[in-house]
């Protein structure tokens, strides 16, 4: 019995060793399991909000469309070539088919590569463009809030709290009156690195340096605008934390290694910059905010009362009555709490700037970095910048929600629940202003599958040709143009080609025989006239003038005033 008393505290010891064991792996899968549950609570919930603040577009993205707005069909054929040219040919991916005979056009745009990685298959499988694009952004506008959700939480703490920063992230004024731009909704990489920039200049983890270094590269893939603020928000966190140096030049070279990775999809964009593709201050000042911008809003319960700030749907940046709130009493509680001092001064800094340089031409810091930043000066839409405010107050209101969850808890542990629900509708009732603006889709007309069968070579003219002025009314032909891919010599941009300007000094004259030598002189086999654009006056002068030209065959017509005509004589 003396040796079995060992024994027995042996076995006792190590009974008692596998059952905390055995209870430390029930409490880290039980965290684990609290962690994917919170991860898909979250998604679900992001979900939930973006079917809210898109409807009715978001219960029939097949047959509602954002096309009252040029930019939405522009963006509809950029996704959709994007995707056919990946399928095809992708080493041809920045050749698009429109302003023929231009080559690289897809660079005239953003490439919103990322945006259409969720199109693709819906494109493979049969679905429209418009289709295509609408999931685009419905799918983006829910990966932003999740994204800034995720990054709120691992900062405060609070997946609860984190809620309204993603709220505010992705649902606020400025993206959801700027819904046909398929790069406000994709705005997911901007949040992510705001977080891996402050984990990488702290921790100073390669795997993290890594994880940013893809997140510049995806940003990059996606918007030339985004890649700009990406580049502001790395920059000003290395400033801020200059002092630990180490991690500083990590998040620089990390920074660099993920313009590099994207070289070969910005190559095309330094390419037309060399060629001296530059965007004068006169047409920045129309896309700059003012300071009344931000004091603007379009939604339902803040529209009456800021009306008198409202000018454009480019200035409007109001962040909510709530949301400022929250945001006041988040950077108090992050500003004396040591930890979170730094990155609240960073998100302070990059907001502030923002808004600087959102006031484009009109702030002599713009000025100064229009003038020694090259790559700024490609940008024309500089008003965006102010997203960077919004950010800003997004994770602010995520650090107020969070310390007043805190202090309720202390009283009523429950009650801190309340708090983030109230908070969550606080800002999503303010920031609703459904039913959003849509028109009905009914699909790409039939008679474009002649130009799709047609033997090559094709190059076809739509008219009326407009001019560059009146540029925005291409837009239809970019999206039918995805029936067929073949060249079109129209197109809509930001910029305008040299060609594109000559095509429409003698095209925009369609039906003068002058104008019908030009198109044909230009090398165009076919013509598409689109006499629903014509007066009835025009359509009679056009039917009368075709008499007369017998090189040009009409092929088909259809009842809503389409007629295709094959150029015989084409050189």
């Amino acid at each position: 019995r003396e040796g079995e008393r060992p024994l027995a505290r042996n076995m006792a010891l190590v009974g008692t060793l596998g059952a905390v064991e055995a209870f430390q792996q029930t409490q880290i899968d039980s965290n684990a399991t609290f962690l994917v549950a919170s991860e898909i609570g979250a998604a679900i919930l992001f979900v939930a909000l973006t079917i809210l603040h898109t409807w009715p577009l978001s219960i029939a993205p097949a047959s509602r469309s954002l096309n009252h707005n040029v930019d939405a069909e522009q963006a509809e054929w950029t996704l959709s070539w994007i995707a056919h040219a990946l399928r095809t040919d992708p080493l041809h991916l920045f050749d698009g088919n429109i302003f023929w005979p231009e080559r690289q056009t897809l660079a005239y745009s953003d490439p919103v590569i990322m945006p259409a990685m969720f199109a693709l298959p819906v494109r493979a499988l049969g679905g429209s463009p418009v289709l295509a694009f609408n999931l685009a952004v419905l799918i983006g506008l829910a990966l932003t809030g999740w994204a800034a959700w995720f990054v709120a939480w691992r900062w405060t703490g609070s997946a609860t709290a984190a809620l309204t920063a993603g709220a505010l992230a992705a649902f606020n004024v400025h993206l959801l009156t700027r819904l046909p731009h398929i790069v406000a909704a994709q705005s997911w990489t901007l949040p992510l690195t705001f977080y891996l920039a402050d984990r990488v200049v702290t921790e100073h983890r390669p795997r993290d340096a890594v994880a940013l270094a893809l997140c510049v590269t995806a940003t990059a893939a996606n918007s030339l605008y985004w890649l700009a603020l990406a580049g502001l928000i790395v920059g000003v966190t290395m400033i801020v934390h200059a002092r630990q140096w180490r991690g500083a030049l990590m998040t620089g070279g990390a920074a660099v290694v993920g313009l590099v990775i994207a070289l070969p999809v910005l190559w095309p964009y330094v390419g037309r910059a060399r060629a001296g593709a530059t965007r004068p201050l006169e047409s920045i000042v129309q896309f700059s905010a003012t300071p009344a911008g931000y004091l603007a809003s379009t939604t339902r319960l803040d529209r009456g009362w800021t009306s008198r700030f409202y000018t454009h749907d480019v200035d409007v940046f109001f962040a909510g009555v709530a949301a400022r709130r929250m945001a006041v009493v988040g950077a108090v509680a992050a500003w004396r709490t040591r930890g979170s001092r730094a990155r609240m001064t960073t998100l302070a800094l990059v907001g502030a700037i923002g808004v600087v340089l959102s006031f484009g031409p009109a702030s002599t810091i713009y000025r100064w970095v229009y003038a020694w930043v090259e790559p700024i000066r490609g940008l024309r839409a500089v008003a965006r910048f102010g997203y960077l405010y919004l950010l800003g107050v997004a994770f602010a209101a995520g650090y107020g929600v969070a310390a007043i969850e805190r202090r309720v808890a202390r009283s009523r542990p429950r009650g801190a629940w309340a708090i983030a629900a109230i908070a969550l509708a606080a800002v999503t009732i303010e920031a609703w202003s459904a039913p959003i603006l849509t028109l009905p889709f009914t699909g790409i007309p039939p008679i474009y599958e002649l130009v799709a069968a047609a033997p090559d070579p094709v190059r076809l003219v739509e008219l009326p040709f407009y001019p560059p002025d009146g540029m925005p009314g291409n837009g239809e032909y970019e999206l039918n143009a995805t029936a067929h891919w073949k060249p079109i010599m129209n197109g809509t941009s930001g910029a305008t080609p040299d060609s594109y300007r000559e095509h429409a000094a003698s095209f925009w004259f369609f039906p003068r025989d002058w104008a019908i030598d030009a198109i044909e002189r230009a090398g165009a086999t076919h013509v598409m006239v689109h006499l629903e654009h014509f007066t009835p006056a025009e359509v009679a002068d056009i039917e009368l003038a075709l008499r007369h030209r017998p090189e040009l065959w009409l092929v088909a017509a259809d009842s809503r005033g389409h007629r295709l005509y094959r150029v015989v004589k084409a050189r």
